[in-house]
Order: C-alpha cells, then sequence, then structure tokens
C-alpha cells in the first residue's frame, strides 16, 4: 500500500549558531537567528567615518527576540521583507566623522519621516566596544521613543547591522528585535 502525504514547501532556513560565513546581504542576515545575529554584531566594527550611512540605505528589521523561531520567525521575516511593512528604514547625515543625524522613514501615507536621532559613536550596551549609537533622546520625541537604544556595526562593506534595545534607563538596555541598513547604493 502506498501512502501519499501533503507536504508543503519547505521552510527558510533559520541559523541558530555563528554562521560559517560572514553575511553580505540584508537576506542573509535576515536568515539567521537572535543569537547568530549577536554573534555577527559582535564580530563588526565602526567605519572610519559616519558618512558611511549618508543618505537612505535599504533597511529591514531581521528578527524579534523570542519570535526568531519556527513558525512565527518565519512570519516575522516575511512581514519585514514585505513591501507594505510601515518602516522603510533609516535616513542618515554625518556632521563629521563621528557625529550625525537621522531620521526614520515610515510608509504612511505619502510617507513620513518620524522620530529624529542623533548619532554618535560611543560604546555599546552588548559588549562595550565601540558601536554607532542611535540617540533618540531629542525634544521632538515622545517619552517612550526617547527610550529606544539603537546601535549600528558595520558587518560587511556598506552592510550595517544594530540591536535595537529598550533602555529605561533604571537597568541594563533590554533587546527588543535586531534590523540592518544596507548602505551601498544609498541616495540622498
Amino acid at each position: 500500500m502506498t501512502t501519499t502525504t501533503a507536504t508543503s514547501a519547505p521552510a527558510a532556513t533559520v541559523t541558530t549558531a555563528a554562521p560559517a560565513s560572514r553575511p553580505t546581504t540584508l537576506d542573509a542576515l535576515a536568515a539567521l537567528d537572535v543569537a547568530a545575529l549577536t554573534a555577527v554584531y559582535r564580530g563588526g566594527s565602526v567605519p572610519d567615518s559616519l558618512a558611511a550611512l549618508d543618505g537612505n540605505p535599504t533597511c529591514r528589521m531581521l528578527a524579534i527576540r523570542g519570535l526568531d523561531h519556527g513558525l512565527r520567525g518565519r512570519a516575522v521575516r516575511a512581514l519585514a521583507a514585505a513591501r507594505f511593512f510601515p518602516w522603510a528604514g533609516k535616513s542618515f547625515a554625518a556632521e563629521d566623522a563621528a557625529h550625525g543625524r537621522g531620521v526614520n522613514r515610515v510608509r504612511l501615507g505619502d510617507g513620513k519621516r518620524w522620530f529624529p536621532f542623533a548619532t554618535k559613536v560611543e560604546p555599546s550596551a552588548i559588549d562595550g566596544r565601540p558601536c554607532i549609537f542611535l540617540d533618540y533622546d531629542q525634544a521632538p520625541n515622545p517619552r517612550p521613543i526617547r527610550m529606544i537604544r539603537d546601535e549600528l556595526r558595520e558587518v560587511a562593506p556598506g552592510l550595517f547591522l544594530g540591536p535595537a534595545m529598550l533602555d529605561d534607563g533604571r537597568r541594563p538596555p533590554r533587546l527588543a528585535l535586531w534590523f540592518a541598513c544596507d548602505a551601498r547604493g544609498a541616495r540622498a
């Protein structure tokens, strides 16, 4: 007797350890879970100048802590890659080699720019090594947004990876999610 079982398309493979080779694309980073993204981030560095991020890089949310495996992880990755996902990325403008400004791009209506931030190099909340800190403690931002601590490091030429954390100032920042920005070909 022969039994036939319906199968669905193969699920995307999620890497849970440090990848054998360094990811060089947003898609390669999106295939990693929180632990693997942390390992890649620890291996990243700060560029000589924040001008390496200038313009409107292509950005993507990669993984949410606690929702990075199985069906939930696949759903998060698919949603984050969709053209209708509300967060369209970040825009950056260096003021000098170690300081700059930026804003989040949001796909609402005709496109909005919300939640400005200042950029500077300082120690990471993850491991104490230098990172690009995105400081949301800016006058136009509401209190909940001011508690966001974003960081970035370059993990491949022009490819930046970072944690988004919540920092209430009373305890160490807590990881919420990972995101990345591909500045190769970013336009002003």
